[in-house]
């Protein structure tokens, strides 16, 4: 491998046998994804044990075969640096933990090109930013949609982009969303265990599908407090799927107030969030917890609910 480029060893699990060899690996590398790892395979960066270079991306892999990784090193980004007013609740050199507020987009994207979390972190990381997604920029693990709040983590560096990556595709991340949500659930615990895909009808829109088309995900949840008509509710993740809480809720007839997507407003609660002028999904990442990358040690956030979220919450009480 020549100059300027990192190399990830990988070795196919067991599990993955047989698969497609970008699928492998992009089990065996949670922090690549599957395309990047194709264009990796097709630029002859992807080799065996014995030196030589595979170029198929659709040829089967065998578990226990041993791969090398050659990733170059990351382009400069394009994205402006901007001085935002960030809420941190950890920093160290390895790793920045945000409570981002709702209306803040992560990435800047169409219609958000700029005033984003991307932005001010690469401000006040001021160069100190993980890269190994193929652009030097901060090391967004996960996201968080615009109109969520809370608590989001973000690498300072490969090793550590790499290690959160690696928690959040085995699933030991404890996330935990607060919810208000129409109706009482019953039970008031419970799971729901149902994959998600991109709707067919809206491309903008998430929706449950049949076992095998969409990527599996799992809700927990728990009535925290009975209001009017809705509750307060605690949903832990297990995975960590786009629009995950929102779908899953309200899928058992209890979605979240505000949710302009996949919410219906109910005559009770129409007064209430017009009065407060609350115009967006009832939805707060308020506990974030995980294995520090590199000390090792465990870690554990927790983020009240913002100020909006609170009035409405006061306002359902019985």
């Amino acid at each position: 491998m020549d100059a300027g480029v990192s190399i990830i060893a990988a070795t196919i699990s067991a599990e993955a046998d047989g698969w497609r060899l970008d699928r492998a690996l992009a089990a065996a590398v949670p922090i690549l994804s599957r395309e990047r790892i194709k264009t990796l395979i097709a630029s002859g960066r992807v080799t065996g044990d014995d030196g030589r270079a595979w170029r198929d991306p659709a040829v089967r892999a065998v578990a226990g075969a041993r791969f090398a990784l050659g990733v170059p090193d990351p382009e400069p980004a394009h994205n402006v640096a901007q001085d935002l007013n960030l809420v941190i609740a950890f920093e160290d050199e390895h790793l920045i933990v945000i409570d981002k507020p709702a209306g803040m987009v992560v990435h800047p994207a169409a219609g958000n090109p700029d005033g984003t979390l991307v932005n001010a972190l690469l401000h006040h990381c001021a160069g100190q930013l993980s890269g190994i997604g193929g652009v030097a920029r901060p090391g967004i693990v996960h996201r968080i949609d615009k109109d969520t709040s809370g608590l989001i983590v973000a690498a300072k560096t490969d090793r550590a982009h790499e290690g959160l990556a690696r928690q959040f595709a085995d699933h030991s991340i404890d996330r935990r969303y607060l919810a208000i949500v129409a109706g009482l659930p019953s039970p008031a615990s419970g799971t729901v265990d149902a994959p998600l895909a991109r709707s067919d009808s809206d491309r903008k829109k998430v929706a449950i599908v049949t076992a095998g088309r969409g990527k599996r995900a799992v809700t927990h949840y728990r009535m925290v407090t009975p209001l009017r008509d809705s509750a307060l509710v605690e949903c832990r993740l297990e995975t960590g799927r786009t629009h995950q809480v929102r779908v899953h809720m309200a899928s058992l007839g209890h979605g979240l107030l505000g949710d302009p997507v996949y919410g219906r407003v109910r005559p009770g609660h129409r007064a209430v969030l017009k009065a407060l002028d609350f115009k967006r999904q009832a939805l707060h990442a308020a506990r974030l917890g995980f294995v520090h990358p590199i000390t090792r040690a465990e870690m554990a956030f927790d983020s009240e609910m913002p100020d909006d979220m609170q009035l409405l919450f006061s306002q359902l009480r019985i």
